[in-house]
Order: structure tokens, then sequence, then C-alpha cells
């Protein structure tokens, strides 16, 4: 696998891979598809060397997902706290590739000047859960019922992980 940072022509495809997640319910409290331009500034408040999106490449060049890494509060005393966020391919999901590319975001974090790392989870996605607290990261905070989805409530867990 590699890892590059994404450019504004790897958008679409980000947002494509996004999307795909939404109509599960277990993701992203997106409720409806978004368009690549309702991404744009969220692209453009990432910088390369501290809080970047990176692009997941197989052998073939293949795009397996991609990985974001954004500020946390966005206060001054937060800045070596970031949030994760990890999406994959439909044809990449249940291989593996989840534990591989979380690894290497934990390898990295020092680079970036992150001495802590955030997952924001929904509490009924136990892949998810199950996949970070393998790697070390711990149930920080439990906030209950507090997303509204379909009429149905949904608690949202705080994962946790200080990279020493």
């Amino acid at each position: 696998m590699t890892y590059r940072n994404a450019t504004l022509d790897d958008l679409p495809a980000i947002v494509e891979i996004y999307n795909s997640t939404i109509a599960s319910r277990m993701v992203t409290a997106d409720t409806v598809p978004l368009k690549t331009e309702d991404k744009l500034s969220w692209f453009n408040a990432h910088h390369p060397d501290s809080r970047p999106i990176w692009i997941v490449q197989d052998e073939q060049n293949q795009i397996i997902g991609w990985v974001s890494f954004q500020d946390f509060y966005g206060r001054p005393a937060y800045k070596g706290t970031a949030e994760i966020s990890m999406y994959l391919d439909e044809k990449f999901r249940g291989k593996g590739f989840g534990k591989k590319i979380l690894a290497y975001i934990i390898s990295k974090c020092p680079e970036l000047g992150i001495d802590t790392l955030l997952g924001f989870i929904f509490k009924h996605n136990t892949i998810s859960i199950r996949l970070v607290t393998e790697m070390g990261f711990e149930e920080w905070a439990d906030l209950k019922d507090i997303a509204l989805i379909d009429n149905q409530r949904y608690s949202l867990i705080i994962m946790g992980k200080k990279i020493l």
C-alpha cells in the first residue's frame, strides 16, 4: 500500500467512497449523499504537514480508501489532538486493510505533531469499535442518543489513544 497527500482531483473519489457509507447508517451522521462541492471547504481546511488527507492505494494504484486528520475543538491547547476518519472503498472492506492503515496512521502521528488520536464512532458500529480497540484505543466518552437518523436515536462513542 502507498499513502499520498490527496489533491483536489481526488475529491470526487473521496466523496464517492464517503457516500457509499451513508445508507448503512453505521458510519456517518450524514443522511443523504453529498456532492463534491459540498466537501470543498472541508478539503481546503486540511494541511498536508499537520492535518492531511491521505489517499491509500494498492500496488496497482487503485484507491483503497482515504484518511483524514482534523483538529479537535479548534483551540490552541488541543493542538496535539486530532480526530481521525478512515473510509474504505466497498471492494476493500473486510479484508484487513483497516488495521494496516490504522497502524500506519499511528506510526506517523509524531511527525504530524499529534500526541492524542480520537475516533468518533457510532456505538452500534461494533466492527469499527473492535478495530480501534485492537489498536490500543479506549472508550473515553459515550454520548448517549445524540444523533437522530430516520427517527431513531443513536449513541456516539469517542475512542481515544495517547501516542507515546
